[in-house]
């Protein structure tokens, strides 16, 4: 491989492909740092043409590509196997903000920018781009694309997928297939974009995208409920919609527990309630007309929950402040997780209507199974997308609760499958969830989904034993 490595150097400068162990380490090591895989080297290309020439060698040499943009999912999708026959594609180095047009109210930006950089270059145009996830200074936009990430906006402006209108693909082949086209409507046969997200780099390489961006909002506001159970969530929520409409952007779902961890690793941060409440919900309004108009929208709607005994506290926040105080209480809940030790996680969808019956029947029959377990329930209850994640008990061996595992994924998948919901709502599969999706997708969406693969990646090498 000694002249495959060679080539690389040639095409994407000799400071670019790393291959000594010390280099090679954060970049195949999964976000957890659960997991370490193998590669040949790190090939970090500086354009979409660069991208092109390293897959056309790739094909020539049959080595397999596994492309990275800031290695921060869930599901061992950014790194490599044990093979130590692939190399790591990183887009790092596609970090331009391209274009950004307020009158289309689109950005054109590379794979490789993060996410961060792209919500910042957005405000200084005077625009929103909503997508937001704890990651937001580390993941890339490449990565989000590729695993059609959600985030806390979800509710009002959708996923990566819907903000996304069109892309530039890197095709298996090495071809440059140039989709920027930056359309909200053309009807002009197969959507090629939508193949490529979601597909976590297993058909191609995403190098560039035309995302939507928004006007600014002149008011946003945060509150933060207290309430019995989720079913109270739920009615809190259709209250929300029926009062606020569209100006309705995030709807957070915490259990108790979440809050307590997040309190005991975190002491700085403290709960706005002089007593715990068995759930919580995060809501946060963003108005189009005026502050004064979000504050009497989520005033409105705060006294008729109380009234009508949805909620058995709240507060609002009355200052930037506040509403980021709220937000860190809500963000800290997986860096909490992390800090209590080793907790089984689980990404899950199921129908919004039926998440409070989920919790109820899924606890009870993991407490069954595994007494003591404590469930960390938190997640997107506007889009139906819960983080359903299992800790050990308080006592006893942490090693040998994860033991079981795979026992309590199937446990939990299994409800979700009877609740005709989904075993990855916005982590995508990866390697980690690729075989457990067998058991809930039909024969039908398998074969179809081989079929798309074999038809756009013949060789395999696009990061292979993901997804499929």
């Amino acid at each position: 491989m000694s002249e495959f490595i060679d080539t690389c150097r040639t095409l994407v400068g000799a400071a670019n492909v790393l291959t000594e162990p010390a280099d090679l380490e954060r970049y195949l090591t999964d976000w957890r740092r659960r997991y370490t895989g193998k590669a040949l080297a790190v090939v970090r290309p500086a354009n979409t043409e660069e991208v092109a020439a390293v897959i056309r060698l790739c094909n020539e040499h049959r080595v397999p590509v596994v492309p990275q943009g800031g290695n921060t999912g869930l599901v061992l999708g950014s790194v490599p196997d044990q093979s130590g026959t692939a190399i790591v594609l990183s887009l790092s180095r596609l970090n331009r903000i391209r274009n950004v047009d307020t009158i289309n109210n689109t950005m054109t930006v590379d794979a490789g920018c993060i996410l961060e950089q792209i919500q910042n270059a957005a405000e200084e145009a005077g625009r929103l781009f909503p997508l937001s996830l704890a990651a937001e200074g580390s993941c890339t936009i490449g990565g989000n694309l590729a695993t059609n990430a959600g985030g806390t906006a979800v509710l009002r402006y959708g996923n990566a997928r819907e903000l996304c209108l069109g892309l530039e693909v890197v095709t298996a082949a090495g071809e440059i297939w140039d989709g920027l086209r930056g359309l909200r409507k053309d009807n002009t046969g197969y959507d090629l974009r939508d193949l490529y997200v979601g597909a976590e780099g297993t058909l191609g390489i995403i190098t560039a995208a035309v995302m939507k961006i928004f006007p600014q909002p002149k008011g946003q506001l945060t509150a933060l409920a207290a309430m019995e159970t989720p079913e109270h969530a739920l009615r809190l929520l259709s209250l929300a919609q029926e009062r606020c409409g569209a100006a309705l952007t995030g709807f957070e779902l915490m259990s108790n527990l979440c809050l307590q961890l997040v309190t005991k690793h975190f002491p700085q941060m403290r709960l706005p309630f002089p007593q715990p409440y068995a759930q919580y919900v995060l809501l946060e309004l963003s108005d189009s007309e005026s502050e004064d108009h979000a504050n009497t929208l989520l005033e409105g709607l705060i006294t008729e929950a109380l009234e009508q005994e949805i909620a058995q506290d709240a507060v609002i926040a009355s200052s930037i402040a506040q509403s980021k105080a709220l937000w860190n209480l809500r963000e800290h809940i997986p860096l909490a997780q992390a800090e209590e030790g080793k907790n089984i996680k689980h990404d899950v969808s199921v129908p919004i209507s039926l998440i409070g019956e989920f919790i109820r029947v899924t606890d009870v029959q993991l407490q069954e199974q595994f007494p003591g377990c404590r469930m960390v329930t938190f997640g997107h209850l506007g889009d139906g997308n819960l983080h359903y994640n299992v800790s050990p008990p308080e006592e006893g061996s942490q090693d040998a609760f994860i033991e079981h595992q795979a026992a309590i994924n199937r446990v939990v998948h299994d409800s979700v499958h009877r609740f005709n919901g989904s075993i990855s709502a916005e982590h995508g599969l990866g390697a980690l969830k690729r075989e457990e999706v067998r058991a809930y997708k039909s024969d039908v969406e398998l074969r179809l989904m081989r079929t798309l693969k074999q038809a756009l990646d013949p060789l395999n090498i696009m990061n292979p034993g993901k997804v499929i």
